[in-house]
């Protein structure tokens, strides 16, 4: 690259960091945003409480004790009563809800307002899912509650944040809600920061978000105990065969939950073009099936609900491989039916119910030891590969199961499983990784940064005319020449300095500019305009329509100012959020 052109980029960064920088405002101490994480995680864990009760206590233990055909129906029930909420409180009664919420809101602008019906909407979705007997988890309305909390909060206390910290209540919140359903504070605050890339986190974060973690886990723990959710037995060290052994887990749990991404996508996709009481009947029906189904087997219907009971049920020896390969079966179909159906809900811990099955049925290999290490190792595998969360799941498992013992093979095997994932993930919603800010603006149309109200020379006009009037009083570096419509080229002060002084009254435009000057599409991206002006080696670039008519120019100057722009327009560029 040209050194002129360097120059131009490094002015053009310059000027975007002043930018920002000017628009940033003041920010509070960080005792203070440290004191406001704190108040959103109590209270997204005292929501998170009452969200736990009416789902699990009001609606899910009471059908619990009625007969197999009435639990059997219940998820055709919590379907209906989705499919309702969605489509009557939200903009959208679109498949996926509550399992991208959370992702979704991270990526949406910064400044946009929270809908209550929005809220309520997709709440009660949740809860009608998961309380009647949807193979959901309670992670998706926690996270997407909290995150709803946060980011109403960080709008009313707009003056302790800097346009950097735009999202950070967003995380707390969501963090908090995590911690607050699951009672493990390390994986709410690791959870909220990791899920929003598949292969980065959201940085700038970590300190509130463990603070919002914490208060939201001591919330809830105060009210409803602090057991761990799957209490295990072992975890008394580990040897090479387990390190081993953890590497088998890890790349079968990386295949099968890389597999169940593609499937789940498929599923989605072919479900959105089904009129919805098809849909309904179909999932319904496959759901009511399957309870049965499972009752005959497993002589209980543990197609049902989150799955908290199946991994007690995988953990007892008594159960052989092939009763494991089937629950695991009937689990997997039975998510599928959910999501296929319009249920609303999180699918963290369906992936970790899935792995645990994975990694019992692994672990039954002669020669593996303990089935309650393979459980756990396959859950913290299984879950970090399909959320592209790694550091969360084996937070996760360790804080849930009660056995830091079984950590270091967890992490073996969740690395593992990261290998073999390649660009999967359940979350649609996931972005790859962050950008910088320049990538960011070069995602945008050139339309963003066009200016169409310039003037232009035509090129029968002389040079001292252009000189006087154009490049020294308006002080511009170049000037279109434009011949009724017709795109002529463009004047730089360089063309204007091969020309004697002497001759400049009587030398017109069109003699000296050039024909060939290279110009920009109106279809190109802001990138695309970037790599023109490097190749031309100029701070200005005419662009002109498909039959070369001229229509504006754009500037180095205009793409620095671009967040401004669109602030005024209500628009966001692509990826335009703060990374948090």
């Amino acid at each position: 690259m040209r050194i002129s052109s360097f120059f131009m980029r490094l002015r053009l960064a310059a000027d975007a960091l002043r930018a920002e920088g000017a628009r940033a405002g003041p920010a509070g101490s960080q005792t203070q945003v440290l004191l406001a994480s704190a108040a959103v995680g109590v209270t997204v864990g005292l929501v998170v409480v009452v969200l736990e009760t009416a789902t699990l206590d009001w609606l899910a233990s009471p059908l619990a004790d009625q007969p197999l055909w009435l639990r059997a129906a219940g998820p055709a029930l919590g379907l209906v009563v989705a499919w309702g909420a969605l489509t009557l409180l939200t903009a959208s009664a679109g498949l996926g809800a509550g399992q991208d919420d959370y992702v979704r809101s991270f990526h949406d602008r910064a400044d946009a307002e929270v809908s209550p019906s929005e809220v309520v909407g997709r709440t009660l979705a949740s809860v009608g899912t998961i309380g009647y007997g949807g193979a959901l988890g309670l992670d998706g309305p926690a996270l997407y509650l909290g995150g709803a909390i946060g980011r109403t909060a960080q709008r009313r206390l707009a003056g302790l944040f800097s346009r950097e910290d735009a999202r950070m209540l967003l995380v707390v919140g969501g963090a908090a809600g995590f911690a607050a359903v699951f009672k493990t504070p390390a994986a709410g605050a690791l959870f909220a920061i990791e899920v929003p890339y598949r292969s980065d986190v959201a940085r700038r974060v970590a300190l509130p978000a463990m603070i919002g973690a914490v208060a939201g886990y001591i919330t809830a723990a105060l009210i409803d105990g602090a057991t761990p959710l799957f209490p295990m037995q072992g975890g008394n060290g580990f040897d090479a065969v387990d390190v081993v052994g953890a590497v088998l887990v890890g790349l079968v749990c990386g295949v099968g939950a890389r597999g169940f991404c593609v499937v789940l996508a498929v599923v989605t996709e072919r479900a959105a073009g089904v009129p919805a009481v098809l849909r309904l009947l179909a999932a319904g029906g496959a759901l009511f099936g399957l309870a049965y189904l499972a009752e005959a087997v497993f002589d209980e219907p543990l197609s049902l609900g989150t799955g908290y009971d199946v991994i007690a049920w995988a953990v007892d020896p008594v159960h052989s491989l092939w009763l494991v390969a089937g629950l695991l079966l009937v689990r997997l179909l039975a998510v599928l039916a959910t999501v296929g159906g319009g249920g609303a809900g999180g699918l963290f811990i369906p992936l970790v119910v899935t792995g645990a099955l994975v990694g019992r049925l692994v672990g039954g290999l002669p020669g593996l030891g303990e089935p309650e290490l393979w459980l756990v190792v396959g859950m913290a595998a299984f879950a970090g590969a399909g959320y592209r969360t790694p550091f969360a799941a084996v937070a996760f498992v360790a804080e849930t199961t009660g056995q830091p013992g079984f950590l270091v093979p967890a992490v073996v095997a969740t690395a593992a499983a990261q290998l073999v994932m390649g660009p999967a993930s359940v979350s649609r919603a996931q972005r790859a990784g962050r950008r910088s800010r320049l990538e960011r603006r070069g995602a945008v149309p050139i339309s963003m940064v066009l200016e169409t109200d310039v003037l232009t020379v035509p090129p029968d006009a002389t040079i001292a005319e252009v000189t006087d009037h154009h490049l020294v009083g308006r002080r511009q570096h170049a000037v279109a020449v434009v011949d009724g419509e017709r795109y002529c080229g463009l004047l730089s002060l360089d063309d204007v300095a091969r020309v004697r002084p002497a001759d400049r009254g009587s030398t017109t435009v069109g003699a000296v500019v050039k024909a060939e000057s290279p110009t920009a599409q109106v279809t190109w991206l802001v990138r695309d305009a970037l790599r023109g002006m490097e190749e031309a080696d100029s701070e200005m670039l005419a662009v002109v329509d498909s039959d070369d008519r001229f229509v504006g120019v754009v500037t180095t100057g205009a793409i620095a100012r671009l967040d401004e722009v669109l602030e005024r327009t209500g628009e966001a560029p692509p990826g335009n959020s703060s990374d948090g």
